[in-house]
């Protein structure tokens, strides 16, 4: 091994306004200070309590993903679990994600996109 995981930068316009809406969905503390980043109105922070650090960086030039269409592909997307995906959902449409088309095969997990565009899964836990 020759790193470990800083973080998850996530691009967006809003930073702040990204990592409050994650922070509805994970909990966790917004921008706490933290030596390894500074905060500022481009760059935000969201610290979870299992240690783990989602970060938000402001891009201007920004494109949301078009899932499923491949116009703009997904860099890379968030998987969250959840025991009910029914209640889950409830939860990130209010917090102001829009639910994106889950093929019909598929159980146990549906897409969503956060207010940014990023795409995200809620995944039922296993168990």
């Amino acid at each position: 091994m020759i790193a470990t995981l800083q973080t998850q930068v996530l691009n967006c316009p809003k930073p702040r306004d990204l990592a409050v809406f994650y922070a509805r969905l994970l909990g966790g503390e917004v921008d706490r200070r933290d030596p390894r980043w500074a905060l500022d109105e481009g760059f935000a922070t969201l610290h979870l309590s299992d240690g783990a650090v989602l970060s938000f960086q402001r891009d201007p030039q920004f494109r949301a993903p078009t899932w499923p269409d491949p116009d703009v592909p997904l860099q890379s997307h968030l998987d969250l679990a959840v025991r009910d995906l029914d209640a889950a959902e409830r939860i990130a449409l209010a917090a102001g994600a829009r639910r994106l088309p889950t093929p019909a095969e598929v159980k146990g997990w549906r897409v969503y996109a956060d207010p940014a565009g990023h795409v995200f899964c809620l995944v039922r836990e296993n168990g």
